[in-house]
């Protein structure tokens, strides 16, 4: 089930490319030539869906021979899908494990491996439904104990503290994690425990580490909290429609999500050392303090093989991440995902990258 914010954009995206045809024509015939034939297929984040959705439908009409399928299975599945060759790329919202760079691509020339394009960047919301609460301000560590178990009840007096003007109930908090593999899991738990070491005793991982109460997908973890009472969730931002939406502290100020905000966060992050040079992982910085940053930002990639075993996939491959990657590509998806657009800087290096498939 798509949550309202996806299936208006879904609507709004019908009714621009279905009816008009303008976001297909003023594109550059250079990013999209219409002569794209053949068929793609494509597996996992769910967080990227709505972009994707929007990618695919401009991709497609502006190439009458393109057919794109992508199935937002979670980054876990979209990664081991790849892996084995049954898809010809993957979203994933965390990049390629050492284990992973390590082991066969099937869809790849065998000894080559699959880059990580980093192509869509959105902040996470840690979205909740409590009673009588419209605003919510949240610092890492005191977010950590919730979704540890250890803060039970809503007006508990590390909540309280940080929000002195709220009428906290005195209920019992449902946290709701993702139940699948998930790279959006991977990027909140990497914030909870650079940004609140002492509190959150586990590893970044793509499975939830601790207890409570699970849900398949962004967009199962919306349902739940959408659907339950004093609940807390986390999703990616574009996904999280009419819920609460936490602001959190970065130095001494609360900052609410937003995509300039994320952005920000990315810019100041390093790539990740020991890759290969077009496997773009960017280790992100989640204790940055600026002004203005917004450190629980997720950075997912599309993965891709540096060297395809059919040189046709290649092309395709090749057409479509450049549109994707391009200004008009990712205006596309801050219009219809409320993504951040890629700054100049790793555009350009994320287009080289993708100039190199084969």
């Amino acid at each position: 089930m798509l949550d309202s914010r996806t299936a208006l954009s879904a609507l709004a995206l019908s009714l621009v490319l279905g009816v008009s045809g303008c976001a297909v024509n003023e594109l550059d015939r250079e990013i999209l030539p219409g002569t794209l034939v053949g068929t793609l297929d494509g597996a996992g984040s769910s967080a990227q869906s709505a972009a994707q959705e929007a990618w695919i439908a401009t991709a497609q009409n502006a190439n009458g021979g393109l057919t794109i399928n992508y199935e937002p299975s979670g980054s876990g599945a979209g990664r081991e899908a790849f892996l084995a060759g049954g898809v010809d790329y993957a979203g994933s919202d965390s990049a390629l494990s050492t284990d992973e760079l390590a082991g066969d691509f099937g869809a790849c020339v065998e000894g080559t491996t699959g880059i990580d394009l980093p192509l869509y960047i959105s902040p996470l919301a840690i979205i909740f439904n409590i009673d009588g609460v419209d605003r919510l301000q949240l610092d890492a560590a005191t977010t950590a104990a919730i979704f540890r178990g250890d803060i039970t009840r809503w007006n508990d007096p590390a909540v309280a503290a940080l929000n002195p003007d709220a009428q906290l109930p005195a209920a019992t908090i449902t946290a709701v994690h993702r139940s699948d593999a998930s790279g959006t899991t991977k990027n909140f738990t990497d914030y909870l425990a650079q940004a609140a070491p002492e509190v959150w005793q586990a590893d970044a991982g793509d499975s939830w580490p601790y207890g409570g109460e699970s849900a398949q997908g962004n967009s199962g973890v919306v349902n739940a909290v959408a659907n339950g009472l004093n609940t807390i969730g986390y999703a990616d931002a574009s996904r999280a429609g009419d819920l609460g939406i936490a602001a959190l502290q970065v130095g001494e100020e609360f900052v609410e999500f937003t995509p300039e905000a994320a952005a920000a966060v990315v810019e100041r992050s390093p790539f990740e050392e020991g890759r290969a040079e077009n496997d773009l992982a960017i280790t992100l910085d989640r204790t940055i303090t600026d002004p203005g940053t917004y450190p629980l930002v997720l950075v997912s990639y599309v993965i891709a093989c540096q060297q395809y075993r059919d040189a046709e996939t290649a092309e395709l491959v090749r057409g479509y991440l450049s549109f994707v990657a391009s200004p008009e590509g990712q205006a596309v998806s801050a219009e219809f995902a409320g993504s951040a657009p890629l700054s100049d800087g790793l555009a350009a290096r994320v287009l080289d990258a993708i100039g190199s498939i084969r």
